[in-house]
């Protein structure tokens, strides 16, 4: 059947002028689509949040669901159907255990640390003079300078006691906005942990409903390449989250383990610091460093020297042998993207920035990667050298 092309060219002028006028109209009245923007925003927030909870949960969830039942479901499909919701209750519960380890392992040290820091820093200034004095031959214009430094323990916990007391006045002030923000952030979680659960026991239903709607709507072959975009972007960042979460893990445990060994302070926590810190790549860790290095610096500058040393030993034994096979090629970037993701992300975003745009870049790279190979397949160029072009 043949179309006739000028209908096709007054049907792509149409929705030109339609576009055209729609955005004319939005640049006309941009603070009222702005707030337009935030309604709809709002409303859709909780089902985004709960996209992005089921993608998150989806990965630790289809990993014990193909390990424990996999041979369950060949043999027995009654015992098959619980397998999901089980494998979502140990997801859960492996959650609940690491907030758990967090709350009353990590934050009672943290607690005990704090108070002894405040009296550490009282022991370590006045030392810290002596060495000055003694390195600078008793120049008194040094000496000055290094004598106004003081701290008060008392005062510094007067003023601990009164920044609580501050924030508790002004929280008692608002109280109603602030139930009103709990009821509604419950709400909302509430509603996004729902919809992650009806997406995680719906996944195969939805992903064929989702096919469906693409091709009805697209031509085949717009479709294909859409949904294998789609396919690409999800393999990605689920590789980059599992990869990212256990080398975090592993390099937590090594910095645990080998700070015990070495019998320096506050083993646990900065293993556990390091650990999530880490989880923020090339730049993560080194942030856990510097606060370790200057926990330890407070009961003993020696140790934090040899902390320091410990810490690039580490971080290369990581980089080099962990890294490579645990994250491996999950994201496909070459080290210099990734420096520049993450460089770009964290300007525009933050920590998620610098999450969220590795695998984002990967996939972009990956896309324009093999669109640079197939308009060489389609020039008939088999290899392209730095001198010669060789042809198909």
């Amino acid at each position: 059947m043949l179309v006739d092309p000028s209908k096709i060219s007054v049907k792509k002028i149409r929705e030109l002028i339609v576009f055209t006028a729609f955005l004319v109209a939005a640049l006309w009245k941009f603070d009222v689509m702005l707030d337009v923007l935030k309604e709809i925003w709002s409303i859709l927030f909780p089902f985004v949040l709960g996209g992005v909870i089921a993608f998150v949960t989806n990965v630790p969830m289809s990993f014990l669901e193909k390990k424990i039942f996999t041979k369950v479901k060949k043999e027995n499909k009654a015992v098959g159907k619980l397998a999901r919701p089980i494998s979502l209750l140990l997801t859960i519960v492996l959650g609940i255990g690491v907030i758990a380890l967090v709350m009353f392992g990590v934050i009672p040290q943290l607690t005990r640390t704090m108070g002894t820091l405040v009296m550490s820093i009282s022991d370590f200034i006045p030392q810290m003079q002596s060495w000055i004095r003694e390195f600078s031959h008793n120049n008194q214009e040094i000496m000055k300078l290094v004598d106004q430094v003081q701290f008060h323990p008392d005062q510094a916990i007067k003023w601990g006691i009164s920044f609580l007391g501050n924030g508790a006045g002004n929280m008692m002030n608002t109280t109603v906005s602030a139930v009103g923000s709990i009821v509604s952030g419950v709400a909302t979680f509430f509603i996004a942990f729902s919809f992650s659960c009806y997406i995680l026991f719906q996944k195969e239903k939805l992903h064929i409903q989702i096919r469906k709607v693409f091709f009805a709507f697209l031509p085949k072959e717009k479709a294909e390449v859409f949904l294998r975009i789609c396919s690409l972007t999800y393999r990605t960042f689920a590789n980059f989250l599992t990869g990212q979460c256990l080398e975090a893990i592993i390099l937590g445990c090594m910095f645990c383990v080998t700070l015990s060994i070495l019998r320096m302070p506050y083993a646990l926590l900065i293993g556990v610091l390091i650990a999530f810190t880490a989880l923020v790549p090339i730049f993560g860790a080194f942030i856990g460093c510097a606060v370790g290095s200057f926990l330890i610096f407070m009961v003993s500058p020696k140790q934090a020297i040899l902390f320091i040393i410990v810490f690039l030993v580490l971080q290369q034994i990581e980089g080099n042998l962990i890294y490579p096979h645990v994250v491996g090629e999950s994201v496909g970037l070459p080290s210099i993207w990734v420096l520049a993701a993450v460089t770009i992300g964290g300007n525009l975003m933050g920590i998620v920035g610098m999450l969220v745009f590795i695998p984002l870049l990967s996939v972009l790279y990956t896309i324009f990667r093999e669109f640079v190979y197939l308009r060489l397949k389609e020039r008939h160029i088999k290899r392209v050298t730095k001198t010669e072009i060789e042809e198909m």
